[in-house]
């Protein structure tokens, strides 16, 4: 009842500005484009079905409101399921309402068709409860997601989970998505595309890859490592290139070269710096070996060698 006097004050205030303008003297070009403005905001208004709503969004998302990380909030898109409950309401209806095209559910309670695309679940609650305050429906109002359909991710390549997977914030850690798709043993490389960046294979090994934040519409596709090694020289068993482990330590390395030809105690990794140039540090295997010494972890390309 409420939008259809809504509509016919709308009708009444165009006709009243359309028997303004002709006992004006105003140039037709003038006429005509106030004429078509005031169609088109009626015509707008009419197709929406529920305008305060949207307005009153707005005014819920102002500059006063603090900012949130992407990472902790979540706007709701078309395809997602709302589970919209009227608090203390003997109703037994549906409280599940689909986003559909165009960004809108249909809510009676609340008049009809709801733009709510693009908002978060607490502002869409308050912008309903508004407009039930507006429509002097006492009833409070509570408002959450109960299936997140609309911020998809693609996941290929050595993960146990291949596919689709659903974003419940509009940016999470690659950590999370991960987590549901389980990297195989192999895994060792990941590349993420997306539309605004070019595309990087990152090592999954390192921290700062885990915590690279994913973003609806992202490709991830996880790879093997490439092959790596470490060399080891001097007074061993079986000298030569190795194929290096992640977490391998200096003993470990040693051993499966054979072991020294000798009881030698010295031993040295040469290791290439930031700028490029070798960095060599000595260690006593007999103080490793004891404990007194940590046994240090080598990186792929290190240099090992066995004392003389």
């Amino acid at each position: 009842m409420d939008i259809l006097c809504h509509r016919s004050w709308e009708k009444v205030a165009i006709s009243r500005l359309i028997l303004l303008l002709m006992k004006r003297p105003v140039s037709i070009a003038l006429f005509a484009s106030l004429l078509l403005a005031s169609f088109a905001i009626a015509a707008g208004q009419e197709s929406a079905g529920f305008v305060p709503i949207k307005a009153s969004v707005t005014d819920s998302r102002g500059a006063s409101a603090p900012a949130q990380s992407l990472t902790e909030v979540y706007r709701v898109d078309v395809g997602d399921v709302l589970d919209i409950r009227v608090l203390n309401s003997a109703n037994s209806r549906s409280t599940l309402f689909t986003v559909m095209e165009g960004g809108v559910i249909d809510l009676p309670i609340a008049g009809g068709t709801v733009s709510v695309a693009g908002y978060t679940p607490n502002e869409i609650q308050n912008l309903i409860a508004a407009e039930l305050k507006r429509r002097a429906v006492g009833e409070k109002v509570s408002v959450g997601v109960r299936q997140y359909l609309s911020h998809a991710v693609t996941v290929t390549g050595l993960v146990v989970h291949p596919g689709t997977k659903f974003l419940r914030r509009e940016m999470v850690p690659l950590y999370v998505v991960l987590a549901e798709s389980q990297l195989r043993n192999d895994a060792g490389r990941v590349v993420i595309m997306r539309a605004s960046m070019p595309s990087e294979s990152h090592n999954l090994s390192d921290p700062a890859t885990l915590n690279l934040n994913i973003q609806s519409g992202d490709v991830i596709t996880i790879s093997s490592r490439p092959q790596e090694f470490y060399y080891i020289g001097g007074r061993i068993s079986y000298p030569g290139q190795k194929p290096f482990q992640p977490e391998i330590t200096l003993l470990q390395a040693i051993l499966a070269a054979g072991g020294p030809t000798r009881q030698e105690s010295k031993v040295e990794i040469s290791r290439e710096g930031s700028d490029g140039k070798l960095v060599t540090i000595r260690y006593n295997i007999k103080q490793i070996k004891s404990g007194a010494l940590e046994d240090p972890k080598l990186k792929a390309g290190d240099r090992i060698e066995v004392a003389r």
